[in-house]
C-alpha cells in the first residue's frame, strides 16, 4: 500500500471522487454527499445529486479532502462554512442550546467499502484539517458518534467516530443524541 496522502476536491480531483461515487452506487443511495447542503436530497434522483455536486465543485462551493493511495481516491471528508453546510444531523437538538455558529463544519465522511478501518478517515480529517488552516482557519466543528463499548458498522458512521475526532485534539462540547456529541477545535 502506497503511503496515503490528500486532496482538495477541485475541477480537477472530479474524475477521481466522482469514480469513487458512482463505484458505490451514487453513495448511500445516491447522495453524492449532498445531504447537508442547503438544498439537500429533497426528493432529487442520483443524477440530480451528480450534477448539483459537480456544479459546486465547479463553482468552488463544496469542500472535501479526498484521500488518494497512490492514483485511487479511496475516501473523503467533507467540510465546508456553516451557510455551506446548512443541514446536520440531530439539527432539532443542536438548536437547542445554540448560541453561536461555527467557523467551519465538518459532515460527512466516506470510505471505499473495501477499504475501511484501514485508517483512511482519520488520514480525510487530517487533511481537512489542513485544507481549513490553509483556507485561514477559525473554530470547526463536528458531529461524531461514540463507539465505546458498542459495535458499529462503519457504513453508517456518517460523521465519524468521537475517539478520531479527540485524536485530533478536538473537544466535546455537549451530547445532541443517544450517542452523538458535539465536538469541536480552533485552528489558528
Amino acid at each position: 500500500m502506497a503511503e496515503l496522502t490528500s486532496k482538495p476536491l477541485d475541477p480537477s480531483t472530479w474524475p477521481d471522487f466522482a469514480r469513487l461515487v458512482e463505484a458505490h452506487r451514487g453513495v448511500w443511495g445516491g447522495c453524492w454527499c449532498m445531504g447537508f447542503h442547503p438544498d439537500g436530497l429533497k426528493g432529487k434522483t442520483a443524477a440530480q445529486n451528480r450534477e448539483e455536486k459537480q456544479e459546486r465543485v465547479k463553482a468552488g462551493q463544496t469542500h472535501a479532502a479526498l484521500v488518494f493511495d497512490g492514483d485511487d481516491c479511496v475516501g473523503w471528508c467533507q467540510y465546508g462554512p456553516t451557510d455551506e453546510l446548512t443541514r446536520i444531523k440531530h439539527c432539532k437538538e443542536y438548536e437547542k442550546e445554540l448560541t453561536v455558529l461555527p467557523d467551519w463544519r465538518i459532515t460527512c465522511f466516506f470510505v471505499a467499502n473495501k477499504r475501511r478501518r484501514q485508517g483512511i478517515g482519520a488520514a480525510a480529517l487530517a487533511g481537512a484539517l489542513h485544507q481549513i488552516e490553509q483556507a485561514g482557519g477559525g473554530t470547526v466543528e463536528s458531529y461524531p458518534e461514540d463507539t465505546t463499548d458498542r459495535k458499529t458498522s462503519g457504513s453508517f458512521l456518517h460523521n465519524g467516530t468521537l475517539a478520531m475526532f479527540e485524536r485530533e485534539g478536538f473537544t466535546r462540547t455537549r451530547q445532541i443524541g443517544k450517542h452523538a456529541w458535539v465536538v469541536s477545535k480552533t485552528i489558528s
